[in-house]
């Protein structure tokens, strides 16, 4: 008997003459299921709807003859973990188990039984039985001898939805953006730990270049300048400098104003170049291009938002030349084009395509909830192009991923470049209640849902280093996302999703989640004065909106040591000098922000990492550094 228990199919199984007729319901892990030798212990989870059971024995047979494995559990309930109490709004719930979950009970091996668990189990699967009196239930699971190999890197989100502008893909109010960690999390160990916090601006879409030594990251800067980019090497702590801040630039000049510059932003293997979403008109040179995305914010926290591009070309950027530039064959502006992925040895590209849309036609109502049948119609199908050190090519429609009647996005192709997994959703692209994972063969064919698709929500997902592991995002067991693995073997065929414990707070969300090809200890934080300089700016202004005006004038002077010639920094210090009595020492102070303005006005404001003289003031977090 099958069935399911949050979104997972699980085993159920009552024997003998005169057994109860309650079985016992294993819901996790699932039949089938294979973990990486290095993963930490599993809970396991079964329902038994026989009342006063009061023990379960455990019993665990391998095949490779070693002496069975006995236990008993008490079966405790399952618990919500740790709460983190500034994600806690009045647009959310606490999260609280299913009544399905509650019903459960659960049994974690210690980590000695788990180890000899994990060494009789590679190569051939173990036979779990979770029994009492005239009932049990089996499993059969199994350790792969292919470790995962490489760490995860991944955002950690608070779902605090708020009122925001109509057409902006931001969900979270200003205040809830310093909320959002990037983590670490090595498989090996029971939690992951955060390398980057406290950021006051959003940054979002990440990638890193195959071998691992360099990283890339979509950034909005002050001023609402949502023209960056972080390319910075890897190192076990990053130092993002001034230098590693990449504002986007064609020929027409730089790309800067309120509208998203550079969509899922992707570094080449190699860490030469980076491809990228624009706006067609923002290669023309104009400065304010309407708004290429369609976006409708809820305040539902589930399902927080959608988004999706509607328009977009694909442009390339060269480290040699500092410059993006349109990619032949996909900069066609009859054509959304977007969200482009590298092949293993950087000569094609994949990406997504549909015919280009006004975002917000007129009459057109805006969506009230995900999947909303108001939504704009797009469904994206995959396609190819040759890269040609940037000259492209005419694009191919991949067999399989696409004129399926369905969207198909996002998609990854296996390091040794023989698959693709890829999304696919009734409308628009990623976390949609209905997206499902898809592998096809990279040369196209007959595409099939992966094993480890979930009940709800299935995308975000990467290959490992050594192609034989996917990491996932999955909403199946709690709205605040969690992170899933699957293995997948040279047939293409994977196992049923096993859940990565402790990624994040219960009342959080994992989402980009990226193996990265280091040593497990090659990333302990991401920093540097380049970012010390977003923490500082709004700390100071933090402190000023405060009245705090000693604390804000020594954290301007921090400022104006990163970047001296800011302006915006030398007026507020000024203001914050004269508002704590200093006046003779706030006038060469406000003389040179009077200065500094006058001068980029004459220079027309030329291309730079730190000019928030022109912008007002930064978002304002909880957590001031």
């Amino acid at each position: 008997m099958r069935t399911i228990l949050g979104g997972i199919a699980v085993l159920a199984v009552a024997l003998g003459p005169g057994s109860s007729s309650e079985p016992i319901v294993i819901a996790y892990p699932q039949d089938g299921s294979i973990f990486p030798p290095e993963i930490t212990a599993p809970t396991f989870l079964w329902r038994d709807g026989a009342k006063g059971a009061g023990a379960w024995r455990i019993d665990i047979l391998f095949a490779d003859g070693a002496a069975p494995i006995h236990a008993t559990s008490q079966g405790a309930p399952p618990r919500i973990g740790p709460i983190d109490p500034d994600c806690v709004s009045e647009t959310n719930q606490p999260p609280k188990l299913s009544p399905e979950q509650a019903a459960a009970h659960t049994w974690v091996p210690d980590a000695a039984l788990w180890a000899a668990i994990k060494r009789h189990s590679a190569g051939s699967p173990a036979t779990v039985t979770i029994s009492r009196p005239a009932a049990h239930a089996s499993i059969r699971i199994a350790t792969s001898r292919d470790p995962a190999g490489a760490p995860i890197f991944y955002r950690d989100v608070p779902l605090m939805p708020s009122e925001v502008e109509r057409g902006v893909i931001k969900p979270l109010a200003a205040a809830a953006v310093p909320l959002v960690d990037w983590r670490l999390r090595n498989l090996a160990e029971p939690a992951s730990r955060v390398v980057l916090e406290n950021l006051p601006v959003c940054a979002n879409c990440h990638s890193f270049s195959a071998d691992g030594k360099t990283l890339g990251m979509d950034l909005d800067g002050l001023g609402n300048n949502r023209g960056l980019y972080i390319l910075a090497p890897v190192a076990p702590r990053i130092s993002v400098r001034k230098q590693d801040l990449v504002q986007w630039i064609t020929a027409a000049g730089p790309l800067k104003g309120g509208v998203r510059v550079g969509f899922m932003s992707q570094v080449s293997p190699d860490g030469r170049f980076v491809v990228t979403t624009l706006n067609p008109l923002q290669t023309s040179g104009e400065r304010n291009p309407p708004s290429n995305y369609y976006v409708a914010n809820f305040k539902d926290y589930r399902f927080l938002q959608v988004f999706y591009p509607t328009r977009g070309i694909l442009a390339w950027y060269s480290r040699a030349s500092g410059i993006l530039q349109p990619l032949p064959g996909a900069d066609d502006p009859r054509f959304v084009q977007m969200g482009a992925v590298w092949s293993p040895d950087g000569r094609y590209l994949l990406f997504a395509r549909a015919e280009a849309r006004d975002p917000t036609p007129p009459g057109m109502p805006l969506a009230q909830f995900a999947n909303d049948p108001a939504e704009l119609p797009m469904k994206y199908d995959l396609y190819r192009i040759p890269f040609r050190e940037g000259k492209g090519g005419p694009p191919e429609p991949v067999v399989g991923a696409s004129r399926n009647g369905m969207s198909n996005s996002f998609p990854r192709i296996s390091p040794d470049g023989r698959w693709i997994v890829f999304v696919k959703s009734r409308n628009g692209l990623l976390m949609r209640p209905d997206s499902r994972l898809y592998i096809v063969p990279s040369g196209g064919g007959d595409a099939r849902p992966l094993r480890a698709n979930t009940a709800l929500m299935n995308s975000w997902h990467s290959f490992s280093p050594n192609g034989r592991w996917l990491v996932f995002s999955s909403k199946s067991r709690s709205p605040y996302t969690q992170m899933f693995l699957t293995h997948i073997d040279d047939r293409g065929e994977d196992s049923p999703a096993i859940l990565v414990d402790n990624a994040a707070a219960s009342n959080r969300a994992v989402n980009l989640p990226e193996f990265v090809n280091i040593p497990p200890d090659g990333l302990g934080a991401i920093g540097g004065p380049a970012l010390e300089y977003y923490k500082l700016v709004n700390s100071a202004m933090y402190f000023q909106k405060r009245g705090e005006f000693p604390e804000a004038v020594a954290k301007w002077k921090q400022v104006l040591e990163i970047e001296p010639d800011d302006a915006a920094a030398h007026g507020n210090l000024g203001t914050a000098l004269l508002m704590a009595g200093h006046r003779r020492e706030a006038g060469p102070h406000l003389e040179a922000a009077a200065e500094l303005k006058l001068r980029a006005a004459i220079e027309d404001d030329p291309p730079g990492c730190f000019r928030p003289a022109s912008s007002g003031p930064p978002v304002i977090g909880p957590r001031p550094g």
